[in-house]
């Protein structure tokens, strides 16, 4: 097994691409999440159990489409919920 010898100007290389490649993943645009999530996405998202997210739902803070079995929410809606812009659905 042959020793390579790593020298001053190598891992002046090795840092200088090394820079540049975390550059280009800061710089790169942040991926788009889906459009609507299900329960324990949305859980996870917001730090919350089953329980509130029901009340949630009850009470009208967060919309949601019921399909078949599966409860999904969209992210705008709990975007806006995060950011305080949400206003609760009145419901009849």
């Amino acid at each position: 097994m042959a020793a390579e010898i790593l020298t001053r100007e190598d891992l002046a290389i090795f840092k200088t691409e090394l820079f540049q490649e975390l550059r280009e993943l800061v710089n790169a645009p942040a991926i788009q999440p889906r459009k609507w999530l299900k329960s324990y996405e949305v859980r996870d998202l917001l730090g919350i159990s089953p329980g509130t997210l029901q009340n949630m739902r009850i009470k009208g803070t967060l919309s949601f489409t019921k399909i078949g079995g599966l409860i999904f929410y969209e992210y705008d809606d709990i975007l806006k919920l995060m950011e305080g812009t949400k206003k609760p659905i009145k419901r009849s």
